[in-house]
């Protein structure tokens, strides 16, 4: 069975071959059914492999972050990084067994010090009638479920993300810098004064809810399931869709500022685009964002998956298609040189849809409040049906703190 760098090696090696067939054909010549044919199977043969690699780093991820969350607890509290490791194992066995369990199936110890921290006054939260009690617990406990939230969407992997242990408001200053630049002095010429003019984005958090989820008496009772994986999981798809929707198309009453609301057109299609965009589109969409934007190592592009379609589609001149991969698994795919990323609730191609953004997304602050609380309820509305429920909160916002044109969108012709 080949191994993972055995993958990774095929996978390097068809993208230098599908690269090299797209940028050694020759300028003269037309670009063939044939060479197209070839370059669509090794795209599906890279898109296969580049699956499987992503699932294997997402493995590799979490361990390396695990290994970080020793080390900062080590580091914050003064104890050896044993001593860390151990602390966090306590505390997850206490959530896995909260799960299974409730706060009856805990321990003194365990019940003393999740009660402390559900207690504390930042951290109080009103829920309806049924819990048996609730459960606060930091990512390095349930470090899925911060995996999870990144899966569905673009915007937590590219924004800059603030954790913060309240959700009290946060003054942000907002500069736009594309223009500032200093000034020639003469010899003992007075240098002139010119403040950089800053003002202020408001960036709240505002609550979201998983939802409960229903678990059957039987998969708590078995104890070869992985309850505390299947919960997790569920949380961060259903945490994570509901903030990504918001960081893109919400209107910051009741849920975060969405970045389409905060950033203008660079590119309008013409007449009779409602569902397509051009090579031209894309390159005047570009240079719609500034140079020093552009620099960015979060630059890129972002679009729903049925654009991401269209737009491998496209060809140049000479009928080459546009997207190329990375040749290492580790490099993004491109398309006109630039990286993208999926994100599924920017709208599709239609009239006068905003469906491709290009610009640096690090300018997005998502902020987390860094612990959510979880609820078990054993009320009469689930034990007659055999089942246990819980629910997830968290706490979260987002806003765009730049002014200067980080971030532009293409936006699909009227009619």
């Amino acid at each position: 069975m080949p191994s993972i760098q055995d993958k990774r090696e095929q996978r390097k090696g068809l993208a230098v071959t599908l690269n090299q067939l797209v940028t050694d054909h020759p300028k003269d010549e037309a670009w063939t059914d044939d060479k197209q044919k070839k370059y669509d199977d090794l795209v599906n043969k890279i898109d296969a492999l580049d699956g499987e690699l992503d699932r294997h780093q997402k493995v590799l991820d979490l361990q390396a972050k695990s290994k970080q969350t020793i080390q900062d607890r080590a580091d914050q509290n003064g104890i050896s990084t044993d001593e860390a490791e151990h602390q966090i194992q306590q505390e997850k066995a206490a959530y896995a067994t909260w799960l299974r369990g409730g706060m009856s199936a805990l321990n003194e110890e365990q019940r003393t010090a999740v009660q402390a921290r559900i207690d504390s006054p930042k951290n109080t939260m009103s829920t309806g009638q049924g819990s048996e009690g609730g459960y606060l617990t930091a990512d390095e406990i349930a470090p899925g479920i911060s995996q999870a939230l990144k899966a569905y969407g673009g915007m937590r992997e590219l924004a800059t993300v603030v954790p913060t242990q309240t959700g009290s408001t946060i003054p942000w200053p907002t500069a736009n810098a594309t223009a500032e630049q200093g000034e020639w002095l003469a010899e003992n010429a007075t240098a002139d004064d010119e403040d950089t003019s800053f003002g202020v984005r408001n960036i709240d958090t505002h609550m979201i809810s998983s939802k409960v989820i229903a678990v059957p008496f039987q998969l708590l009772q078995d104890t070869q399931f992985d309850l505390e994986g299947y919960i997790n999981n569920l949380i961060g798809q259903r945490i994570g869709r509901t903030s990504e929707d918001a960081f893109i198309n919400g209107d910051g009453t009741g849920k975060p500022h969405g970045i389409l609301a905060d950033i203008t057109a660079g590119k309008v299609g013409g007449s009779g685009q409602i569902a397509t965009i051009t090579v031209d589109d894309l390159i005047d969409l570009e240079h719609s964002v500034d140079p020093a934007y552009r620099r960015s190592m979060k630059c890129g592009y972002m679009m729903n998956d049925s654009s991401i379609k269209i737009v491998k589609k496209l060809k140049d001149s000479q009928g080459r298609p546009l997207w190329l991969p990375g040749i290492e698994s580790a490099e993004p795919n491109t398309i006109l040189g630039k990286p993208y990323a999926t994100n599924q609730h920017i709208p599709a191609m239609a009239a006068n849809a905003k469906s491709v953004l290009f610009g640096d997304f690090s300018k997005y602050i998502v902020r987390d409040v860094s612990q959510m609380l979880f609820f078990r309820f054993t009320d009469s509305a689930y034990s007659r049906k055999g089942q246990v429920g819980f629910l997830a909160f968290m706490r979260t916002g987002g806003r765009c703190i730049d002014v200067g044109g980080a971030v532009k969108y293409y936006q699909n012709a009227a009619a």
